[in-house]
């Protein structure tokens, strides 16, 4: 770290044009991300469901429609009056968008016309099935839209490829927003934090360098892989939060080091040993936590984590590089850290209480948190679905609509009977057709067809795709015995919702041993002890489970749910993924802000009660102002419409709250000090008298 704040400081301008005029074309090069970005990779390509589902496909073509037109023939009319408008304007759409021909009650077979039609002859609904993948079908979403609407006959829109570009139109329009309100704020908090505009505008030039080298690096991926149009939210989010973060640490350690008497020179270099480092290993610590993304097969998880790695890796690159550059050239502008009495008297108040009775703090703090955790037990996983979307608006209220008239406009189930020694007979067919049919929520079966040694069928069910009440109709129908001699296999929206959020359950603990054990290797290399890298895990972790507590409570519980706007309902399963990925790493990132100047004090020769005080005083500021700067950023997000995205957003708020404050500031102390001289214990390891203080030294005491 020292050679690089050298080498920064001896030719700062060069530094500064050459990174930021990477990270500006990084930007251009980005600004055509959201064109590249998929908006699907929510299932498991190896499930049970999606094997089904490629299977019929490839025999009979795709069975459940990506877009569902319900046109209503307006009063005085009827279907005969409005079908040739309605046709001439469905014949206007490229048949190269197409996978098979649009099903229509005007051009179907006679078996599903009377699906298509409602029993007033007033309602109809037009069936497209789009060709390619999941992203291309999304994306000729809105090549064939406005050949849908018909003038003078009222058009509702609904389907998997209508419902994704409604969503994700509207989270991008929410990330502009959340960018363009955050900003500003962050720039303000950031002016009080430091007393002036200079200091504050810092580690503010570095965040948005960071979200232009982020853009340009997921514009980058998505030509090697399929990357989620939600890595691109992520990026923006942690590549700002994190890189003014790491600002507003490496600034304030700059200014205690100019309140020392250091030149300016001398005060860069050693920020960088110092506070550089801790920002090096955070940085590490964060994308370790997203590397365990990796494990799930769902590519839109997988690309969050290449997202948020990316957006992470940049933060503290520039943050050690742009910084100090910049610092070289205004460091004097900045001067030296203002008188804090007021805010020193306070923590200092704080945390010589908790050292009098850490034993009673450390119980009344673990018992709120395991209080707040509670609800967790009950929780439950979903999918994103049109409760997405805000209550009133057209398109989930189409999808309500369709599911209550028109049980063909859902995917239904894709049943498959596969006989065990050749083709099923008659007898095993009928069979299996009765016993899905009696099926509770199965309003009609159909027999697609047969082919090589499989039958398909089809069943309408009389809930909307990935509800409660169709997911419970797809896990009786999977707990069908079949006929003998045959193998039934399930497939269809609801049971590929069903299937993920399986996969994710069954990942997740790999996903936790890959962050637990990257996270202790790093902890143990920087403090040197093994004290410290299990407490800090297992404080992450009860953040963790106090804040999905409080989630639950709300979203899944429903408390609350009408006064924040919000549907109530299963957790969507790629939103906890993503969660657990940013807290955990926020959680020991804030821990190792703390321990770290905790370890620099005993290093420098304070024991154990001396050090804790030492480092919360050092730390508690920061570690609230950075709380307080990512709290603006991510809370941007409950401004959204969207559940996933106030859910993403008050998330972060309470997970934040909890950490910054019970954690962080009450029970790691508490802890530290309960534990004395085992904090610093590292097996195989002698003790060595203890250094003289850092101020008499040349050099830094390092971690």
């Amino acid at each position: 770290m020292t050679a690089l704040a050298r080498f920064v400081i001896a030719r700062p301008r060069t530094v500064l044009a050459v990174v930021a005029g990477i990270m500006l074309l990084a930007g251009l090069l980005g600004a055509g991300a959201a064109d590249k970005v998929s908006a699907a990779g929510f299932n498991d390509p190896d499930s049970e469901s999606a094997l089904v589902d490629r299977l019929v496909r490839a025999h009979f073509g795709p069975q459940n429609p990506d877009v569902v037109a319900l046109y209503t023939a307006p009063d005085g009319q009827t279907l005969d009056d409005i079908g040739p408008r309605v046709q001439q304007a469905l014949a206007g759409i490229d048949p190269k968008l197409l996978q098979r021909p649009i099903e229509t009650p005007w051009r179907s077979d006679p078996v599903r016309q009377k699906f298509l039609r409602s029993a007033d002859n007033r309602q109809a609904i037009a069936a497209i099935f789009l060709a390619g993948d999941d992203s291309q079908r999304i994306a000729a979403y809105a090549d064939i839209e406005a050949a849908l609407r018909v003038p003078g006959v009222r058009t509702q829109l609904s389907g998997y490829s209508a419902l994704a570009t409604e969503i994700n139109g509207q989270s991008q329009h929410d990330l502009v927003l959340a960018e363009s309100l955050s900003l500003p704020l962050t720039l303000l908090v950031l002016v009080l934090v430091f007393g002036g505009a200079v200091a504050a505008s810092l580690p503010v030039a570095v965040g948005v360098l960071s979200v232009l080298g982020a853009m340009g690096a997921i514009r980058l991926l998505t030509e090697f892989t399929e990357v989620s149009t939600f890595a691109v939210n992520i990026a923006s989010l942690l590549g700002l939060g994190m890189a003014i973060d790491y600002g507003l640490f490496l600034v304030t350690r700059f200014r205690e080091e100019l309140a020392d008497g250091h030149e300016v020179g001398a005060a860069i270099e050693r920020t960088c040993a110092t506070a550089g480092r801790t920002v090096a290993f955070s940085a590490l610590l964060l994308i370790c936590a997203f590397a365990g993304t990796f494990v799930f097969p769902q590519a839109v998880l997988r690309s969050l984590g290449f997202g948020a790695i990316a957006a992470v890796a940049l933060a503290a690159g520039l943050s050690l590089t742009v910084l100090p550059a910049m610092l070289t050239l205004f460091g004097a502008r900045i001067g030296k850290s203002r008188s804090t009495d007021r805010t020193e008297r306070f923590w200092g108040r704080v945390v010589d209480a908790v050292l009098r009775r850490p034993g009673i703090v450390a119980l009344a703090v673990g018992a709120m948190l395991l209080a707040l955790a509670l609800p967790l037990t009950g929780v439950r996983l979903g999918d994103i679905d049109q409760r997405a979307l805000p209550a009133g608006n057209e398109m989930r209220t189409t999808v309500e609509e369709l599911t209550a008239r028109f049980p063909v406009a859902s995917s239904g189930v894709t049943a498959v009977l596969r006989g065990v020694d050749g083709p099923p007979q008659s007898a095993q067919v009928d069979a299996a057709t009765r016993a899905l049919g009696a099926v509770h929520g199965v309003k009609q079966v159909l027999q697609v067809g047969r082919a090589d040694d499989f039958v398909v069928f089809h069943a309408f069910l009389d809930a909307s795709d990935r509800s409660e009440r169709a997911g419970a109709t797809v896990r009786d129908i999977r707990a069908l015995a079949p006929p003998d001699g045959t193998r039934l296999r399930v497939g269809g929206d609801t049971a590929a919702t069903i299937d993920s959020v399986r996969s994710i359950t069954r990942a997740m603990p790999w996903m936790i041993l890959v962050m637990v054990t990257a996270t202790v290797l790093l902890l143990l290399a920087a403090f040197r002890s093994i004290v410290l890298p299990l407490k800090a895990v297992a404080m992450a972790f009860l953040s963790l489970a106090a804040a999905f507590g409080v989630l639950t409570w709300i979203f899944d519980d429903g408390h609350l749910a009408g006064a924040l706007g919000v549907s109530s309902g299963p957790l969507a399963a790629g939103m906890v993924v993503l969660i657990i990925a940013v807290v955990f790493g926020l959680s020991t990132d804030y821990e190792v802000f703390l321990l770290s100047r905790m370890v620099e004090a005993h290093g420098a020769g304070a024991g154990t009660e001396e050090a804790v005080r030492a480092g919360t005083l050092k730390t508690a500021r920061v570690i609230t102002a950075a709380a307080t700067l990512l709290i603006i950023v991510t809370g941007a997000f409950t401004l959204s419409p969207l559940t996933p995205m106030r859910f993403l957003g008050l998330g972060m708020i309470i997970a934040l709250l909890i950490d910054a404050t019970l954690v962080r500031m009450l029970l790691v102390p508490a802890l530290v000090k309960l534990m004395g001289a085992a904090n610093w214990w590292m097996p195989g390891a002698r003790q060595a008298p203890p250094p003289a203080p850092a101020e008499r030294t040349a050099e830094p005491v390092p971690l």
